[in-house]
Parts: structure tokens; sequence; C-alpha cells
């Protein structure tokens, strides 16, 4: 009950940061009155794609709606992109045995990546440079547009890359393979704190 209150402070701040009323978010959303009420005073909870759309119109990232209710214990989550299959599972393997309090997620794609991100906080990303198809330069600045503080940690067989990397300010450009003693490096490193990261 106290995250639905959480949640309902967090609409209801935005809605008035909006200079909307509830009936005026209620019509926008296609709802009555009465259930943004009811959402506000933490007496039900919007479901999943109501939370998209208040998201969309109160213009902030559905992420940052669900992470109310995640609470404090919620585990930081971290990413890893490599388009090469036994690279990512030996890569997450790792980094699941090194940082056993996160949560980590495997891509073989940018835009798996990219999706993923827009409806879920990403803390820090481990990032190919090269995938096939796609610049891992460019999936970092997409990234950061969806969040800011994400911290970016390059991974990458490929030294040349680092000034262009580096003009992002991210956290981290390791050569591969992953080990735990550069996950503990970079973790120590990072340019945005994370709650209930500790190498």
């Amino acid at each position: 009950m106290i995250m639905l209150d959480a949640l309902g402070q967090k609409i209801r701040s935005l809605r008035v940061e909006k200079g909307l009323s509830q009936q005026q978010l209620a019509d926008l959303m296609f709802v009555t009155r009465k259930t943004v009420g009811n959402w506000e005073s933490g007496t039900r909870m919007p479901d999943v794609a109501m939370l998209s759309r208040l998201a969309k119109l109160l213009d902030v990232r559905s992420y940052e709606l669900l992470d109310v209710l995640a609470g404090p214990d919620t585990p930081p989550n971290i990413i890893l992109v490599d388009d090469e299959a036994a690279t990512l599972k030996a890569s997450l393997h790792i980094l699941s045995d090194t940082l056993p309090n996160v949560e980590a997620f495997g891509f073989q794609t940018g835009q798996e990546a990219l999706d993923f991100a827009a409806g879920t906080r990403v803390d820090v990303a481990f990032l190919d440079v090269v995938l096939l198809g796609e610049n891992g330069v460019d999936l970092a600045r997409g990234l950061m547009e969806l969040n800011p503080r994400t911290n970016i940690i390059f991974l990458t067989g490929h030294s040349e890359y680092m000034a262009d990397a580096l003009k992002l300010h991210c956290s981290g450009y390791l050569l591969k393979p992953l080990t735990p003693e550069k996950i503990r490096e970079e973790i120590a490193h990072l340019r945005h704190g994370v709650r209930g990261l500790d190498p």
C-alpha cells in the first residue's frame, strides 16, 4: 500500500507540473476522473498499458513510474550487448558471478536493448562497439537519450574506437574478454552512482 501511495503522489505531482486537472488528464487518458483520483490516492494502480500511456502524457519514461513501485530494495539493472552469442553468454555468467546482487540482461542487437531500455531503467550498459550492422557508439547515444544517467562501459576487441567513446563521457572502455577484475574496477569508478551496486 505504501508503494501505491508513492506512485499516486508521483502521478499527482507530474500532473500538477504539466498544469493539468484530474479531469483534463482523465480526458487525455480516456478514463473517468474517478479513475485518476483512485490512482492518485493509491486506492488503485494503473495497469501496465495505462502506466505506459500515463508516462507518455506526463512526459516521463515508463520506468520512472515503475521505479516508484519497486522500492529501495530493487536490484540494479545491467545490460550487455554483443552480437556474438557465445561471448554474450560468457560475459553474463561472469557478470552474475561477480555482481550477484544485480539483474543482468543480454541482447544481441542494439534495437533489442533500446526497446528494453524504453520501459526499464538501465543503470549500467556494457556495449560492444562493433555490432552486426550496428554501431555501439550510436547505441550508447540512444541509451543516454532514454536515460542520461545510464553508465556506459564499452566492452570490445577494438581499441580504435576509444576516442569516439570518450567523447560520450562514458564510464569505461574495456578490451575483451570481460573478467571479474575488470568489472570491479569499472563499477568502482562509475560516472553516475547506482544504489545497491557494490563491486
